[in-house]
């Protein structure tokens, strides 16, 4: 009982680590997030690097330059100029945008509950027991 305390309070903390850096950054839309992840497994590049990862058929060169300038005007890539083109890199790990976005969903769909969250995708069988099984492992590890 005592581990899953600590477990619940560490993950309090870093929550409220990963709110101070990200708290106040706009959502992003659906094409937004596609391109981010793309940017978080090519790590940096310019448009025509993240345009040759995405799955076809490709968007134009113009989409996704315009989606690249909503995620700088958001916070979540800078660029660095090279001539007539921009190199663009995250701005923050992907560890960290995911813990931001899984919070996010927790806070608006689940009351900031993640035993509420855990227990719809149990209640929906998105979730087996013997997952259920293995988290609790996880759990009391730590």
């Amino acid at each position: 009982m005592l581990a899953l305390f600590l477990i619940e309070y560490e993950i309090i903390v870093d929550l409220r680590c990963v709110r101070k850096t990200i708290n106040n950054m706009e959502k992003l839309t659906h094409q937004e997030e596609e391109l981010l992840l793309v940017i978080y497994q090519q790590g940096k590049g310019f448009i025509r690097d993240f345009i040759e990862l995405m799955p076809e058929p490709r968007p134009p060169y113009t989409t996704v330059a315009s989606i690249m300038k909503n995620l700088e005007r958001k916070g979540y890539v800078s660029s660095r100029k090279y001539a007539n083109s921009y190199q663009y890199r995250p701005t923050m790990e992907e560890g960290e945008y995911k813990s931001h976005s899984v919070s996010r969903v927790v806070s608006d769909y689940f009351g900031n509950s993640y035993k509420e969250m855990v227990s719809f995708f149990a209640e929906k069988q998105k979730i087996s027991s013997e997952e259920l099984q293995e988290i609790i492992r996880l759990i009391e590890k730590k």
